[in-house]
């Protein structure tokens, strides 16, 4: 197909025809992709999230549906109020629930893995995928904070409501020349039948020689354009799944090493993303406990401008903006010189940098909050509501480390897990990585609580209560600084005995035959670069 330019990964158009590889694809499709990123950083799509942001303006704007309000203090919410608001803010949870996994991957496969040129145009993709991401949350962060400090939280609801249909324009706008993976099997079947084959096959030895397992000839991979895994020594009762000699019936084929090898895919990830949920509780910090210790602070800009505490993490944002392009630009081709990985470094190193840089910020956050609490102490400033006397940009390294660490956290995770997932469940793999930000922030909810609730038990000064000039968050951080320094222990840990996934490309995939057939070639098999951390 490669002769008619058509791409090699088995790709189709809209109407399902062989993708032209001239016409589809690449960063002429993903810049519509993007543009959605960056109107909606949460990247909504369909009914279910229009609704969600509908009904949170119409929460936010009707009279009947707010509390009323009269000098400045407002009366109870109602539970049919509070039931409405609760109801549009999980509408929209559902609706990115349906798109944010799914979103980055669909950018990701408008790149032919079987060309070279394109293979090394997705290197970049993530990190400009993200940097959209972080551009539509650097207005949320300065624009709309103050449009609903200032203007009204109606107005302010209003504006992404807005931005989320243009968001959705611009995604329908790019339709002609987009590419679509074609799956001709349930993408999760294997996660039940490859466990339940090796549970059947229990009894049975696994042969001591991989190339006696099941497996389809390389040349079949070849003319479906798809990926075939090599084998791997973890995990080794899976590989009953693959046993050609198996307890099934004789009708039924046993499972291939690629398909067994997928499950151990997954399974790895799911390893790694139990020691990436410690620092997604970390980035929760920037919108909790960093605002809450913010608005305590001095926050004046001149005589007549205070800068309102939640749009400090608008440096968080900017650090990452700045950051971004010099990673791509400058330190990806430096270490590209130096280690012979096209990514630079490994995405395991990548994720490990940015926990080592979460640390750090930490132990920054718990100096300053000494620093803050000296402070109080000197002046006397115990009241709620008393503004301590120390300027609200010593917060700042904390926010701008943060961004820094995202830009190899974050990033590195969001490609970890695309990359790693078997060729199938690509979703499913950037599942893991909205999933894990997800409990992160249930996880700080949690800490929080139980921190509180202990620490104030009998009496005694909560760490985190009401007033936090009467309180202790500089033990919190400190509690905080541990928990992460002993998970970046286990993240080295883990990575050290990560797998990672080796596929088999082969060159010269296919011809075409004068008769129209396709013809498999003698192919060179192209084992892809290690991504694990080697220590």
């Amino acid at each position: 197909m490669e002769a008619k330019g058509y791409t090699r990964d088995g790709t189709v158009d809209l109407r399902g025809r062989p993708a032209l590889a001239f016409r589809t694809g690449k960063w002429k499709a993903c810049a519509f992709l993007v543009g959605y990123e960056a109107f909606e950083r949460m990247a909504f799509y369909g009914i279910a999230s229009n609704l969600g942001m509908i009904l949170l303006t119409m929460a936010a704007s009707l009279k009947f549906l707010r509390p009323t309000c009269e000098n400045g203090v407002c009366s109870k919410a109602t539970s049919s109020q509070i039931a409405f608001f609760y109801s549009a803010l999980y509408i929209i949870a559902i609706g990115a629930g349906g798109t944010k996994p799914n979103i980055s991957t669909f950018g990701a496969d408008q790149f032919d893995d079987f060309n070279p040129q394109e293979k090394r145009l997705k290197v970049s993709f993530f990190n400009w995928w993200m940097f959209s991401s972080f551009l539509g949350a650097l207005f949320a962060t300065l624009g709309l904070v103050y449009i609903q400090e200032n203007l009204g939280w109606g107005l302010g609801y209003g504006v992404p409501t807005v931005g989320l249909v243009l968001s959705l324009f611009l995604f329908y706008l790019g339709t002609p020349i987009y590419r679509h993976k074609v799956s001709a099997t349930s993408p999760t079947s294997d996660l039940i039948r490859v466990p339940a084959s090796a549970f059947r096959n229990r009894r049975l030895p696994v042969p001591s020689d991989p190339s006696e397992l099941h497996e389809l000839s390389r040349q079949c991979y070849v003319a479906s354009g798809k990926r075939q895994v090599h084998h791997s020594a973890v995990f080794k009762f899976l590989d009953k799944a693959a046993i050609k000699e198996s307890t099934m019936s004789p009708t039924a084929q046993p499972c291939t090493v690629t398909q067994v090898e997928g499950i151990k895919l997954i399974l790895g990830m799911f390893l790694i993303w139990l020691v990436v949920l410690i620092p997604n509780t970390i980035w929760a910090q920037i919108n909790t406990l960093f605002v809450k210790q913010g608005t305590t602070l001095d926050r004046s800009m001149g005589p007549h401008f205070q800068i309102p505490a939640a749009s400090l993490s608008s440096f968080v944002t900017l650090s990452m903006l700045i950051s971004v392009p010099i990673y791509d630009r400058y330190f990806v081709p430096f270490m590209q010189a130096r280690t012979g990985n096209p990514r630079g470094i490994t995405l395991l190193q990548r994720i490990g940098i940015g926990s080592a840089i979460q640390v750090l910020a930490i132990a920054i956050a718990y100096a300053v909050e000494v620093k803050r609490m000296h402070v109080i102490s000197v002046h006397g400033s115990s009241h709620p509501k008393d503004i301590v006397p120390m300027s609200i940009f010593w917060l700042l390294p904390q926010y701008v480390l943060l961004g820094v660490a995202d830009v190899f956290n974050a990033i590195g995770l969001l490609e970890f897990f695309y990359d790693q997932a078997p060729e199938e469940m690509q979703s499913l793999g950037t599942t893991f990585f909205t999933s894990g930000i997800g409990i992160g922030n249930f996880l700080n909810s949690l800490l929080v609580t139980v921190v509180d609730k202990i620490t104030g038990k009998y009496g005694g000064k909560s760490w985190i209560g009401n007033d936090l000039n009467d309180s202790h968050l500089d033990y919190y951080y400190g509690f905080l600084l541990v928990i992460s320094t002993l998970n970046l222990g286990a993240f080295i840990w883990a990575s050290s005995r990560h797998t990672y996934k080796r596929e088999i490309i082969a060159e010269g995939a296919e011809v075409e035959a004068k008769q129209g057939s396709v013809l498999p070639v003698e192919t060179k098999a192209l084992e892809l670069p290690p991504l694990g951390l080697q220590v």
